[in-house]
């Protein structure tokens, strides 16, 4: 897949969103489909897979939020999702549930196009740039499924989001990444950094590492610097 040829699925309820968006997209090459709501999106997905969606977060019905949530369940599809609030709530909780990155209305279509890059960009380095596992601490990582497995072989699909922080902790263990570094990887070079979405991002990534507590032993806090990975990272075998 390259970005030209890569499919992207607008779910937006607002018609002249979707069609703006279909025109500009298409036109600088890609494969785009709209759907105006939670079951025209799940219809298309149905019928054909996306390598991204662009998800609005207020729309009838199910709204944005549950929607992300529902497919999390089953994809790690990167999901970038759109929110006419200037509330920083909105885009956290988008976050929280697996989305890879935010944009807020009003937004330019160039601007949306930039993120589709960096997200589509940041999924083919992802999947290129790593062995197909990875051990650390009672941990393997499978680059290519985007799973983590615990020493008992029980394995745990990655949101797009996640999978990109832990690849960066893997590929930098015993350094301190700065805040500005790990929203670059995780939130596309476009975005505004901010503290609280990172913070975010590293808390629910120990979550799924089972290194939370006040004294988190995996992923710790540097404070005034960032964070860092205390672990030995190696090959693994299948």
């Amino acid at each position: 897949m390259t970005d030209q040829k890569a499919s992207i699925l607008v779910v937006d309820d607002d018609a002249a969103i979707r069609e703006l968006l279909h025109e500009h997209l298409t036109r600088v090459g890609y494969d785009v489909r709209t759907a105006a709501d939670g079951d025209a999106m799940r219809e298309a997905l149905a019928a054909q897979n996306a390598d991204l969606l662009v998800l609005d977060v207020m729309m009838p019905g199910d709204d944005g939020f549950t929607l992300c949530r529902q497919i999390r369940e089953h994809s790690q599809v990167p999901i970038i999702m759109l929110t006419a609030s200037s509330d920083e709530t909105d885009r956290v909780v988008g976050l929280e549930l697996g989305a890879d990155d935010y944009l807020a209305k009003p937004f330019s279509a160039r601007e949306l196009q930039a993120r589709i890059k960096a997200l589509l960009r940041r999924a083919r380095f992802a999947q290129s740039d790593n062995p197909r596992f990875l051990q650390f601490d009672r941990w393997r990582l499978d680059t290519l499924a985007h799973e983590l497995i615990d020493r008992d072989g029980n394995a745990t699909p990655l949101s797009g989001a996640d999978f990109a922080l832990l690849s960066l902790f893997l590929r930098h263990p015993n350094q301190v990444l700065d805040r500005d570094t790990i929203s670059d990887v995780t939130r596309g070079r476009e975005s505004l950094p901010l503290d609280r979405v990172v913070d975010v991002a590293v808390s629910r990534l120990r979550q799924r590492l089972g290194d939370q507590g006040r004294n988190p032993k995996l992923i710790k806090t540097v404070r005034g610097a960032g964070y860092l990975l205390a672990a030995t990272v190696s090959p693994g075998s299948e």
